[in-house]
């Protein structure tokens, strides 16, 4: 693919990908850097994208990803953005309160949904919760990857139900 075919491929996607961004960033102007941000990326790879695939999720996949790695510099930052007029950029972890009764609250019930979760599931639920990779829950397991990823997808899912309530208390 020359690279005026490609230019025009990205030109013709970009309004597929606006409402991705949109739905990521939940802000036009975010949206519309995130685009930018997106095809720019896509122009400069140009060489890395192979004739024949998918460019369409080769885009989305560049998109998911820049946007990650923008989410994760300002969490690293530990900053918030100040909507008032002047848009400085505020330090706000020293002004953090945390309200711990409520999280232990919500703690304990987290734990006791967990508790009533067959261990078939809950078991692959703590152990990648606690921080170990698919492949390596499956080997202390000795059970397949696909069975651990679904049996910690089941568990995600009883427990946002069973966990629901806090939805509408937060």
């Amino acid at each position: 693919m020359t690279s005026i075919e490609f230019g025009c491929s990205l030109n013709q996607l970009s309004g597929v990908l606006k409402p991705f961004a949109l739905k990521l960033t939940k802000d036009l102007d975010a949206a519309n850097d995130l685009l930018q941000d997106t095809m720019v990326k896509a122009y400069t790879n140009q060489d890395k994208f192979a004739d024949g695939t998918n460019l369409k999720a080769w885009l989305y996949t560049i998109m998911k990803n820049t946007f990650i790695t923008s989410y994760q510099k300002m969490v690293r930052r530990g900053t918030f953005v100040d909507t008032t007029d002047n848009l400085h950029f505020i330090n706000s972890s020293g002004a953090l309160i945390e309200n711990s009764v409520y999280g232990a609250f919500a703690m304990e019930d987290i734990y006791e949904a967990i508790n009533k979760l067959d261990e078939v599931f809950s078991t692959p639920f703590l152990l990648y919760y606690r921080g170990f990779r698919y492949h390596e829950i499956a080997d202390r397991l000795n059970i397949p990857i696909g069975t651990v990823k679904n049996r910690i997808h089941i568990a995600r899912k009883y427990l946002k139900e069973d966990l629901r309530v806090y939805k509408h208390l937060s």
